[in-house]
């Protein structure tokens, strides 16, 4: 059996699949098609606190799944502008916990995560899938991927 470790860009998710076809990513879904007959040693979920309601919801639903939520708080700059993203955060976790696991499943379809992929492919030896919204996907982190699913059809929610 694989032992894996999931890595959800929670906002590149949400903001690539409303973007790309007006509802949501279907997260228990994921769960149950990514880890079958598979072992989760770490599953995290990386999202923005805003503080409000609806995405505590949210985030509760993603614990429930079996995911760790780390949040980080939201932050608006001066200028208007916002600032919330873990690429940090995601880049240090699969550090931590790649010797650990068999399989690297990222989603998100930031590109600056393809220098990621390659580099933890070569030194830990394990795979890397990447789930992500195909037009919205960076090649560069398709490419680094060992198995790419495009985000479409049944991963998302139906309204």
């Amino acid at each position: 059996m694989q032992s894996v470790l999931i890595l959800s860009d929670v906002q590149n998710v949400y903001y690539t699949t409303r973007q790309q076809f007006g509802c949501n990513f279907d997260y228990n879904r994921f769960w149950r098609s990514a880890t079958a007959n598979r072992n989760v040693v770490n599953a995290f979920a990386y999202a923005i606190d805003s503080g409000d309601e609806k995405q505590r919801q949210f985030q509760n639903i993603l614990r429930a799944i079996g995911f760790e939520v780390k949040l980080k708080p939201f932050i608006r700059r001066a200028d208007g502008t916002a600032k919330g993203d873990w690429d940090v955060g995601i880049t240090i976790d699969a550090m931590e916990h790649a010797a650990d696991v068999d399989v690297v499943i990222l989603l998100s379809g930031d590109g600056d995560f393809a220098i990621l992929a390659n580099h933890i492919r070569a030194k830990y030896n394990v795979e890397v899938e990447v789930y992500g919204v195909e037009a919205l996907t960076a090649k560069a982190l398709i490419d680094a991927a060992d198995r790419y699913v495009p985000i479409a059809g049944e991963l998302l929610l139906q309204r």
